[in-house]
Order: C-alpha cells, then structure tokens, then sequence
C-alpha cells in the first residue's frame, strides 16, 4: 500500500567523520552507511520500489559517495549527480544538502534518453548564487570509480574511496601539498590501520539521513500545473492516480476531485 504508516523510516543519522591527514596534507572523511541503506529500503518498502540488483547496489554506492562528498564541503552547498547509463537503460539521481542534512535519490528506467556514451552531470548550489555544473564520462558501472573520475576531471585533484568493510566506507582526497604518490597506492588493507600510521586530527562530525522532504501536498501543485492532456494522461479514466516524486520516486494517490478543486482554487 502506498504511504502505509507502519513502514515509515524511522531516518536514524549516520555520522560522517572528516578529519586531516598530517605530514599527508589529505582530507579523509569516513561514515558507517548501515542506518543511511536502512532508511533507503524502508523509503522503498513504503513505497513499493523495487530495483534490479545491480542497479540497487548502484543506488546504494551513489548515496554514500554523496554522503563523503558532501562532508569535505562547506556547510552551505548542495549538491546533486545525475549518471545516464546506457546498458542497462537508466537514469541515477542522487541529492544531498549540508544546510538540511539530507541525502536522497531514485533510479529511472523508462524513456531513457539515448547517448553515444554514459555521461555524469554534477552540480552544486549555494543559495543566492548561480548553479555552477560540470560532466564527466564513465566507464563502468561503479559510482566510487565514477566520484574518483569525478574529482580528477572537474576538482581536477586526487581522490580515492575504500572499503573498511561492506558499510564502512573511507573517502581521501588531496589538499594543497598532497603526497599523492602516498594517496595513489593506498589500499583497503593501508586505510584500514592508517590511525596507526598516520596523525590524524578529527576536524568536525556531521550527520546526515537519507530524506525527501517530499509530500502529496507539495506533489499537488505540480501536477496542477500539467495541461489538461497530461493530466487526463496521468489518470487514464480512474478517477485517482499515482504520481512520483522526481527526487526519490515517492508515490502519492491523487483523486482527481481533490485535483480539480486544487485547480480551481
């Protein structure tokens, strides 16, 4: 059922770690996912969505990279990654604000827009100026390699994600007078007793939780801006229909009688 109340995320924060790397001149932000996937798959046992694995394991990569990435920046930002893949066929959004502290993100798979080659949009928001964007091209279909290409091609700096294990998940980049050569040839097995050889100062803690902020309410007025073709498209002869969210892929049932009297008020 949609929007069933006893499958409500209880949206548990993950705290993100950043500390700096000394004599290594690195930033190393590290977080423990568990609550964060918890969240995302009660949001998507709510509302009944359900992804191939291969994709959901994507989806999952995708909001931990945001998470780390969204940690090594200034507190104001927002950012938002948008991955179009050609096989398998699909859209990945994902979105996260250090202003609200949220993460959230949906997967497309129809009307997929056909390119010559995978292509990730990047961009980040500070409120009160102009949002600036970037592309990359991928490769494979791994959202840790595609932040590390990320970081080379538009940061135009090193930047590396490992593995502490499935859930704990360490994100290094480099800062002004890097030891890159150092960075380049980590391994999990390096970054795993890295405190025991390197000094290593915790510079803040945030938290984040995977979140929307979506509702019927703000869905409404959307929908009531669609013309009269799209919304007799939308409802098809019912008289309620299901509309998404773009951001997470929420659902929400909209009657068209509450529709209608949204309209004419």
């Amino acid at each position: 059922m949609l929007n069933d109340p006893e499958k409500v995320a209880e949206e548990e924060p993950i705290k993100v770690r950043c500390y700096f790397v000394r004599e290594r001149n690195a930033l190393l932000v590290r977080a423990q996912f568990t609550d964060l996937y918890t969240d995302y798959y009660l949001h998507n046992m709510q509302h009944e969505i359900r992804y191939e694995p291969e994709m959901d394991q994507t989806m999952k990569d995708a909001l931990a990279v945001m998470a780390l990435h969204l940690a090594s920046k200034p507190r104001q930002e927002a950012h938002a990654w948008t991955l179009s893949w050609q096989d398998p066929a699909m859209n990945l959004f994902v979105t996260g604000s250090n202003r609200l502290g949220n993460i959230t993100g949906r997967i497309f798979t129809e009307d997929i827009r056909k390119r010559d080659q995978n292509l990730l949009v990047a961009q980040s928001l500070v409120e009160g100026h102009e949002a600036r964007q970037s592309m990359v091209e991928p490769l494979e279909q791994n959202f840790f390699r595609t932040g590390e290409l990320f970081y080379e091609q538009s940061e135009q700096r090193l930047a590396r994600f490992h593995h502490i294990d499935e859930e704990d998940i360490v994100f290094i980049s480099a800062q002004p007078d890097c030891d890159e050569e150092w960075l380049a040839n980590l391994t999990d097995e390096d970054v795993k007793v890295l405190d025991q050889k390197e000094t290593l100062s915790l510079l803040e803690t945030r938290e984040y939780i995977f979140h929307c902020g979506c509702s019927a309410e703000k869905v409404f007025p959307v929908v009531a801006s669609m013309s009269d073709e799209g919304i007799e498209e939308l409802f098809a002869g019912r008289e309620v229909a299901v509309a998404s969210c773009p951001r997470c892929g929420a659902q929400y049932a909209l009657s068209r009688e509450a529709l209608e009297g949204f309209r004419q008020q």
